[in-house]
């Protein structure tokens, strides 16, 4: 028989108080845990797209610093791997609208990239180089989506010395497939495109052996 008011007697004894803050303090930590996961995750998911986006500017470059590519029609399909299916590359604008159009889906994006590379150019391009800078990349709440802004500044160089720089805004959207991101949409716009001096780069490399092993 226990005494009455003893800690085993009534629903608001101690053990009982002490079970509920022990779960309190469970549940506490869970949510926690989670939400450090899922800060884990957008900072992994912010890195994958920073390399992604990173990879297609390089991909693009002139000359092709990529080692191993055996021409156009092998350096177009290491481009399309880092796309989805379903994706579209955009240009608008009163500048880009025009000039480059709106395509959707792989066949038409490797068509766009072969024209760029396979027809022939008098003169020549020489030197195009990507610089990205004013990085905003923003992972949805689903964690499968993702969109990412730059502007980027390419000089470009041919043949026959005459020269230009172009600056572009980029507003890219992201999707994670089959467990990898991928670019879902290229959208882009012009901020100016300038002369330069004939001739302002001297000693241009004609290829790239940079990551030559």
């Amino acid at each position: 028989m226990t005494r009455a008011g003893s800690p085993t007697n009534g629903p608001r004894g101690p053990l009982v108080g002490l079970s509920a803050s022990s779960e309190h303090a469970r549940t506490t930590d869970d949510a926690t845990i989670s939400a450090l996961v899922r800060r884990v995750e957008v900072l992994e998911a912010e890195a994958d797209i920073r390399r992604l986006q990173a990879r297609y500017m390089w991909l693009c470059d002139t000359p092709n610093p990529e080692y191993g590519v055996t021409g156009i029609d092998d350096r177009v399909e290491q481009i399309l791997e880092l796309f989805t299916e379903d994706a579209v590359w955009e240009g608008v604008g009163e500048y880009y609208d025009n000039q480059f159009g709106r395509m959707k889906g792989k066949e038409q994006l490797r068509a766009h990239f072969r024209r760029f590379w396979g027809d022939k150019q008098d003169p020549a391009l020489m030197l195009n180089a990507h610089y990205l800078t004013t990085e905003q990349i923003q992972v949805h709440e689903d964690g499968v989506t993702a969109a990412g802004r730059w502007i980027h500044i390419q000089p470009w160089l041919y043949g026959d010395g005459t020269a230009l720089v172009r600056s572009s805004r980029l507003y890219n959207g992201f999707a994670r497939d089959d467990g990898q991101w991928r670019i879902s949409r290229v959208r882009t716009e012009n901020v100016f495109v300038a002369p330069l001096p004939t001739s302002f780069a001297t000693d241009v490399a004609t290829t790239s052996v940079l990551m030559k092993p």
